[in-house]
């Protein structure tokens, strides 16, 4: 697999487990040299994913339309 699509939520949510695993999720797509692709956005767990693959040495690719 040479990229990766994560579209989450926008916002952090009420459980902090969510953010955990949305850092873990990053860190092991970039361990793996996978490409992510995800929503233009850096916020909420969105965010924390991309976050979380950059400071790993990763990519990560932000997709937004125009309109937004």
């Amino acid at each position: 697999m040479d990229s990766l699509c994560v579209f989450c939520a926008a916002t952090l949510g009420q459980d902090p487990a969510h953010a955990a695993a949305a850092r873990a999720l990053g860190r092991e797509v970039a361990a793996r040299g996978i490409r992510l692709v995800t929503g233009g956005g850096r916020v909420g767990l969105m965010g924390v994913v991309a976050d979380a693959v950059l400071e790993s040495g990763g990519v990560a690719v932000g997709v937004i339309p125009r309109a937004l």
